[in-house]
Order: C-alpha cells, then structure tokens, then sequence
C-alpha cells in the first residue's frame, strides 16, 4: 500500500472546498463558533457512517465478485481526475446563502453531498482493499479517515476567515496546487506508477 498517495488524497480530498466545508465557512461567519461546532460533529459521525458502510459493501462485493477491485480503482482514478478538473475550474466562493448550522443539518448534508458519497465508495477499495480485508484493519481505517475528515472540518472552522482571505486572494494557484496532488493520487491508484 502507498501511504503517502493514501493520506495525500484524503486529506486533499478532505480539506479542499466543498459543500461541508463552505457551509463550515459561513456558518463561522454567520452565526457562533457554537453552532459551527455542532454542524461539524454531525458532518463528522455522518462522514464516519458512509466510510464504515463502504468498507462493509465493499469488502462483501470484493468477496462475491474478486474483479470489483479493480473496476474501482479505475472508478477512484477517474473521480479523482474529476475532482482536479473541478479545483482548476472552481469559481470565487463570493456568494453564500444563508442556512442553519446545527447537528442535524450537518448530518444529513452528507448523506446529499456528491463529493462526500463518492469519496467514501472510492477510497476504501481504491487504497485499502487491494491490500486488506481483516474487518479490524478496515475499521482503523474508517476511524483514521474519518479523523482526517473532522482535522479537515475543524481546520475550516478555526481558520475559516484565513482560508476564505487567501483562496480569495490566491485562488488559481491554491487550485492547481490541490489539482495536481489529485493527479498523483488518481495516477498512484490506477497502478500506472
């Protein structure tokens, strides 16, 4: 297994904008840290639930079809081409709409959040199951995973104003910056390197 390629794309894929972590944004620059707070421990326990999901459909498909791997690494690898294309083209986070920041909606925002979804059906078969199947190894997995997902929410939430200053301010190259790890990564779990 490749643990730089690993923790690279999650926590690339866990720290870059998207749905959870502009809503974290506005909700540290619209309502309390409190309220902030609450949304990301909802984000975070639904984070957690789809990853241990995952790991559990995953690992019974690669048991039943032994093929399935390899159809998902390909699967992982185009995602995280997708992703790259979307940071390069991703446009100013000027505009933000107003909403409630609370557990709830933090947990349910996952279960709707594409990149969420998608991320935690790739990365488990992408970088651990070609290499692993003890269910204890898998839930380690899922538990550091969804550490780097809650250090990725909480890094939103703290420094929100910071990130939002310097995206703003250096954007395009923040973007291929994060593009091109995405690269790497999506080329680390095709097997092409």
């Amino acid at each position: 297994m490749n643990l730089t390629a690993f923790l690279v794309y999650c926590i690339i894929v866990t720290f870059t904008p998207g749905p959870t972590n502009i809503v974290i944004l506005s909700s540290v620059q619209h309502y309390s840290m409190r309220q902030a707070m609450n949304y990301v421990i909802g984000a975070t326990m639904a984070f957690g639930l789809l990853l241990g999901v995952s790991a559990i459909l995953n690992r019974m498909l690669a048991g039943i079809l032994p093929n399935i791997l390899s159809i998902m690494q390909i699967v992982g690898c185009l995602y995280m081409l997708y992703l790259a294309y979307q940071i390069c083209r991703m446009g100013s986070a000027e505009s933000r709409e107003q909403h409630p920041s609370s557990f709830a909606s933090g947990l349910l925002m996952q279960f709707v959040n594409p990149k969420v979804i998608l991320f935690t059906l790739t990365v488990i078969p992408s970088y651990v199951l070609p290499y692993y199947s003890s269910p204890l190894i898998l839930t380690v997995f899922v538990i550091i995973i969804t550490v780097i997902g809650f250090l990725a929410f909480v890094a939103w939430l703290m420094f929100g104003s910071l990130f939002r200053s310097f995206l703003l301010n250096h954007q395009r190259a923040a973007n291929t910056i994060m593009a091109l790890f995405l690269v790497y990564s999506a080329l680390m779990v095709s097997g092409l390197l």
